[in-house]
């Protein structure tokens, strides 16, 4: 029924098979190459980004820290210009006798301003007040 197989055949199968296994392996490994190479020049224009990015970011967080000092500076030279400020003062205090009910007179008596001074704190301030 069967005829008998020859010794060389499955000596040539088994060649064949280790043939085409070799040649797989050549070709994954190219394969394998091509893919390490695209992920290290992907992976060397990521970092070159990232560095660009961190760069920016340094010398904007670099200016911010500037522009904050220099708010906090100014804050304070106000602060100093409110509290030095002799009219200011006399303001405050016109706008306080104002509110007790002094006149125009009376304001102008009291907190050395003038006249127009005195009319516009005690208009400002009955505005406010209704």
């Amino acid at each position: 029924m069967f005829a008998e197989i020859p010794s060389y055949i499955p000596w040539v199968l088994t060649a064949t098979a280790l043939c085409l296994v070799f040649a797989q392996g050549i070709l994954l490994g190219r394969q394998n190459r091509q893919l390490k190479a695209t992920l290290k020049e992907r992976c060397d224009i990521l970092g070159r980004e990232l560095h660009a990015t961190a760069s920016g970011s340094m010398g904007v967080g670099q200016r911010l820290v500037v522009c904050e000092r220099q708010l906090h500076e100014l804050r304070s030279s106000l602060d100093e210009m409110r509290q030095n400020d002799p009219l200011r003062v006399s303001y405050d205090e016109a706008s306080r006798l104002v509110d007790l009910g002094a006149d125009i007179d009376d304001l102008m008596n009291t907190c050395g301003i003038s006249r127009p001074e005195a009319e516009l704190v005690s208009a400002l301030r009955k505005r406010e007040a209704a």
